[in-house]
């Protein structure tokens, strides 16, 4: 994501006091703001979550003359809402831009590849089995069954898994997300112990 401005010292310090009188709690404030951020967007599917998270931070401290007079409450409430319109946005691009690849350079990506997908993808499937036999029954239930459906089907789906769980939707993406790095780590390491062809 392009950034337009980019934080200097003396407005990170006007920041930093209107998380708090003390400079170090601020100074902790901001740093739990700042991972947070991360979080929710790593949670999101975004690659550049660290990224978004400064963007975030910075568009926040752009508007810190006005707020220090005007908002009252949480400052992270702020921020997470500031957050979903640098998200809004983030997926205006990758939209855009996966619109601007189109469908033929897909169509000839894919007939050059065919062959070399078929070889390269086998292992990372037979990998991906053998991790998920690892996984405990539930973790792996609710793994397989977070990842099912399509669009709002898919949305209508994790819905009920989560009050099936007895669970807040976005404790269940948190859960899944962790089951899923845990996958990812177990096919990588499978995947380096096969021979090279």
């Amino acid at each position: 994501m392009k950034k337009e401005w980019v934080l200097s010292q003396d407005a990170f310090d006007t920041l930093l006091s209107w998380l708090g009188a003390d400079r170090e709690r601020a100074g902790n404030k901001y740093e739990e703001i700042r991972l947070r951020l991360i979080k929710i967007f790593a949670c999101r599917g975004c690659f550049e979550a660290e990224d978004l998270a400064d963007e975030t931070i910075n568009r926040v401290s752009v508007r810190i003359a006005k707020l220090t007079g005007s908002f009252t409450g949480d400052p992270a409430l702020y921020f997470y809402g500031v957050a979903q319109k640098v998200h809004l946005e983030y997926l205006r691009k990758v939209q855009k831009r996966q619109d601007e690849t189109g469908v033929d350079a897909a169509a000839r990506a894919l007939s050059t590849q065919t062959v070399e997908l078929a070889d390269d993808t086998e292992p990372e499937y037979e990998c991906l089995e053998k991790c998920l036999e690892y996984l405990p029954a539930n973790n792996r239930k609710l793994v397989v069954q977070y990842y099912q459906q399509e669009r709002q089907a898919k949305i209508e789906h994790r819905r009920r898994l989560a009050m099936e769980l007895g669970i807040a939707v976005n404790a269940l993406r948190i859960r899944a997300h962790r089951i899923r790095l845990t996958l990812q780590n177990c096919v990588q390491n499978c995947l380096e112990q096969q021979p090279a062809n």
